[in-house]
């Protein structure tokens, strides 16, 4: 999980960094104790939330492997709930550049 590498340097600032997925629970906690991730991993029952924010891709037809796979994306939230930034990527490769996300960080 890319957003490790940050992790630290975002905590470092005062700021909480949690992930949302609609991956399995087993698998979050495989994920999480395989690459030792210390932040929350938290599972989208229905998706739910991605559904809310509306990041679900629908570019892929029901049945194959990535079908509703959310677009990959960074919310900035205030402690008020109110979304101060966001990065968003379409392929669900891609992640949005660090050092952006550090500098939105840096000016909140």
């Amino acid at each position: 999980m890319q957003l490790t590498e940050i992790s630290d340097q975002i905590e470092a600032m005062g700021i909480n960094v949690v992930a949302l997925t609609f991956d399995s629970v087993e698998t979050l906690k495989t994920v999480q104790e395989n690459q030792d991730v210390q932040f929350p991993l938290l599972h989208d029952e229905e998706v739910t939330h991605v559904n809310a924010f509306g990041i679900r891709n629908v570019d892929y037809e029901p049945g194959h492997r990535v079908y509703g796979i959310p677009y990959p994306g960074i919310f900035l939230v205030d402690p008020n709930g109110v979304i101060k930034a966001k990065f968003a990527e379409e392929r669900y490769q891609d992640r949005p550049p660090f050092d952006d996300i550090l500098e939105a960080l840096s000016e909140l």
